[in-house]
């Protein structure tokens, strides 16, 4: 009886040393960054002694980025273009869950809309660009519904298949618990389609990041979009690539934000595939 009430008792989870967390960090480091510091690399050795004026030593471009975003003060462009991201994504995005949850919801509605939607998602947004100028003018307010267009239909199409696919079995339970048709969007749906909602939400990212340099290359006074037209006009050409790294950045950042928020926001997800094994 002892034996038994002795095994019983849980052990307690060894601990693992705090040496060998920090290894095991730091191998999880050095794997997502080991590539692009070799490329890096790569770039600094290869353009080192370049005389093209097309394609100038990384040193020399790292130093004109200095010089132009903080020294000259370029950086309103940058704040300019994540100002009208923000507007345009947000937009874009609210207008698709609500459209995709519409579309779930009334299926004559989606089955009547269904040629329209897939017009307007594989008509490319930069070819509104003119329809938009004439519609809203050479305004920040362009830009923000340009943006907003491109962003809607990742989201909305995403949305829509991932509460397309909730297992009719948790509906059923839903109505056997009595559960209101609100309650049930927002306890049942939201959450089981939210894994591919996220995935519309980073893809509509995307094509906001495109979208914005797009519509400020056209009729702007602002933007790194602008600043690169405009550095390529003055055939300063390591002034356009300051403005192309400095986007490469900031696109970068986003997406590795979006993918943090995503993890926290989705940690039962994550997690529960983890214990799945999947």
């Amino acid at each position: 009886m002892s034996r038994l009430t002795t095994s019983a008792v849980p052990t307690e989870r060894t601990k693992v040393p705090a040496s060998t967390e920090a290894r095991r960090r730091f191998g999880r480091i050095a794997t997502v960054l080991w590539l692009p510091a070799l490329l890096v690399v790569l770039w600094w050795v290869v353009s080192a002694n370049s005389t093209s004026p097309f394609f100038p030593p990384l040193a020399d471009i790292l130093a004109e980025t200095w010089n132009q975003w903080v020294v000259f003060g370029a950086w309103p462009n940058a704040t300019s273009s994540l100002q009208n991201l923000f507007f345009g994504y947000v937009l874009g995005v609210t207008i698709g869950i609500v459209g995709g949850s519409l579309l779930w919801r009334y299926e004559h509605v989606r089955i009547a809309t269904n040629p329209l939607i897939y017009f307007l998602y594989v008509l490319p947004a930069p070819a509104l660009l003119p329809a938009m100028i004439a519609i809203f003018g050479i305004g920040d307010m362009r830009q923000i519904a340009l943006i907003a267009l491109g962003s809607i239909w990742p989201t909305l199409l995403n949305t829509l298949d991932g509460m397309r696919g909730i297992d009719a079995v948790k509906f059923d339970t839903a109505r056997a618990l009595r559960l209101g048709g609100w309650r049930t969007y927002f306890t049942l749906v939201l959450p089981g389609a939210a894994p591919q909602i996220a995935a519309g939400l980073r893809a509509s990212l995307t094509v906001g990041i495109i979208l914005v340099v797009v519509s400020e290359m056209v009729a702007a006074q602002s933007g790194i979009g602008y600043f690169i037209l405009q550095a390529q006009a003055e055939f300063a050409i390591k002034k356009m690539w300051t403005g192309i790294l400095v986007l490469a950045l900031i696109g970068t950042l986003l997406n590795y934000l979006f993918m943090f928020v995503e993890r926290i926001a989705l940690r039962w997800y994550y997690r529960s595939r983890a214990l799945g094994g999947s």
